[in-house]
């Protein structure tokens, strides 16, 4: 049985980049919510961006258990911001006899707006496919956003 690896951040805590080298390290395949998002509708799903974001979530979902059974690792990228979705997420996996391990990136309040920064500027480039992220959206998902509990975390990294 593969293993599932949730992978837990802020926003811009360098979570994608840590879960691509992750996922190079293990063979697993990296399954991204942002990625499906930002390939379905660009930017701007507006009002109906969480009703969206719940669904693709649901697919993902599957294609990991699907994935886990088969014996590929796989690595989920999609924040787990809050305790209430990391507690679910287990109880899910363990529930069909996956073994899900919470990857927590870790990064400093001066590197996170740093990194905000950089993002920014790289998708207002063209460089990257990710959400550009102004004052108000970095409000909502702090908002959102639930430091976890030590007793939660399987490895913790430092991002800075």
């Amino acid at each position: 049985m593969g293993e599932v690896f949730l992978i837990c951040g802020k926003l811009c805590s360098g979570k994608t980049t840590y879960a691509h080298k992750l996922a190079a390290e293990q063979g697993a395949v990296l399954l991204s919510v942002d990625e499906v998002m930002l390939s379905i509708f660009g930017q701007f799903a507006g009002d109906k961006h969480d009703e969206y974001a719940a669904g693709a979530k649901r697919f993902l979902l599957g294609k990991a258990v699907e994935l886990a059974d088969k014996n590929v690792p796989v690595v989920l990228d999609w924040g787990f911001w809050s305790r209430a979705e990391r507690q679910q997420m287990r109880v899910y996996f363990a529930a069909r006899g996956v073994v899900s391990r919470l990857v927590y990136l870790a990064v400093e309040e001066t590197v996170w707006k740093q990194r905000i920064l950089a993002r920014n500027t790289a998708v207002l480039a063209g460089d990257v496919q990710a959400y550009y992220v102004d004052d108000n959206l970095a409000k909502k998902f702090l908002q959102r956003f639930e430091e976890p509990a030590d007793e939660e975390i399987d490895l913790r990294v430092t991002c800075g």
